[in-house]
């Protein structure tokens, strides 16, 4: 059967602190542990008033010091904010503790400022119409070309980043951490450098990417395992897996491609209610892709008190039309189809609801119905 994991991004509910954020995750891992979810991990964002995720590998150790047999990781620790070493020493040390467990998720989100300079110099390429794969309901892309031209967002990655800092390329990246791991690092000199903590850890790496483009490419070259973004991307997932598996060369890890796939998820008792347990997300993503950051995720009543226009309806479309919203029964026929299209290994869930509880159930509602199919 295919397994279920869970992405988390410690959301702060409307009316909370990013304290109670955090004590939700460490519950709801334990829950998830119980219910019986394959992997548990933690996602990397920055200025979010709404997110209180912003350290990744630190929450991680949290999590894995709280839990016992999931696996734990990042979905993903964004590399061009950090160094190879850096990476590889954070998570080394958390798998000497907790050594078998531990996930790391490599991704290029977090885009460095002279990419932010060059995307918003682009002319917006034409994205195909919303279309329906065996079922998928595959939208019309997003352009993300205005909001990389916002003067916050380029402060942003100034604060990210040492004065005078440049990252380098995400491959050139991936590369050293897979080296620092194996103990196989030299420097263009040949001299030998040596990760302690980190040499040796037993962590499984993976890429994480919403497109076709590097990230994929990576992620097959080096025969590492791929998670396609259905939930950040919809339009392009499709796309993604593709070019992952027409790039996969085996490795010593990994003999065959490994795919997981997101999707934004919300599970109630029927339909209706998960509806209105739902209803937040449009504006929540609203907030995100206006350039302020997600904002404390809204009670279905705050949400409802916004006032729409056609421009913010067009701004959120992809995203809302393609979060899967139901009973049990409705949701985990969705996901089989998300699987079966984009023949997926493994699928990764992520659920933001303003009540903790309510989001607990939804995952134990899910887990138990995806275990009778």
């Amino acid at each position: 059967m295919t397994s279920l994991s869970i992405l988390d991004l410690s959301p702060v509910p409307s009316g909370g602190t990013a304290g109670d954020a955090l004590r939700n995750t460490l519950d709801l891992a334990g829950r998830a542990e119980e219910f019986g979810y394959r992997r548990y991990w933690l996602a990397e964002h920055h200025f979010a008033p709404g997110v209180a995720s912003a350290a990744p590998a630190v929450l991680i150790a949290l999590v894995a010091a709280a839990t016992s047999t999931i696996r734990v990781g990042s979905g993903a620790v964004q590399l061009g904010h950090q160094t190879a070493l850096a990476v590889v020493e954070q998570f080394g040390l958390i798998d000497a503790l907790h050594p078998g467990r531990i996930d790391l998720g490599l991704g290029r989100s977090g885009r460095r400022k002279a990419e932010f300079a060059e995307l918003a110099e682009k002319p917006s390429r034409p994205s195909p119409p919303a279309r329906v794969v065996d079922g998928l309901l595959i939208p019309e892309g997003f352009s993300f070309a205005a909001l990389a031209a916002s003067p916050i967002l380029t402060l942003y990655g100034s604060l990210l980043q040492q004065p005078g800092a440049r990252s380098p390329d995400f491959a050139d990246q991936v590369d050293d951490i897979i080296a620092l791991l194996a103990g196989t690092y030299r420097s263009a000199d040949g001299l030998a450098a040596h990760a302690v903590p980190g040499e040796g850890a037993d962590v499984e790496l993976w890429v994480l990417g919403s497109s076709g483009g590097q990230s994929a490419q990576v992620a097959g070259e080096r025969g590492l395992s791929f998670a396609a973004n259905y939930h950040v991307s919809p339009s392009t997932v499709l796309e993604a897996a593709e070019a992952y598996r027409e790039a996969f060369k085996p490795s010593a890890t990994l003999a065959a491609p490994r795919l997981i796939v997101s999707a934004d998820v919300v599970v109630a008792e029927d339909d209706d209610t998960a509806r209105e347990l739902a209803s937040p997300y449009g504006l929540w993503v609203r907030s995100i892709r206006t350039g302020a950051g997600a904002i404390p995720f809204p009670t279905p009543e705050e949400a409802a008190a916004h006032e729409w226009t056609e421009e913010d309806r067009a701004l959120v479309a992809d995203r809302v039309a393609t979060q899967f919203v139901g009973s049990p029964r409705t949701v985990a026929e969705r996901l089989r189809v998300l699987r079966d299209v984009t023949g997926a290994d493994e699928l990764l869930v992520t659920t933001i609801t303003h009540d903790h509880a309510d989001r607990v159930r939804s995952y134990e509602l899910l887990a138990a119905e995806w275990a009778t199919g």
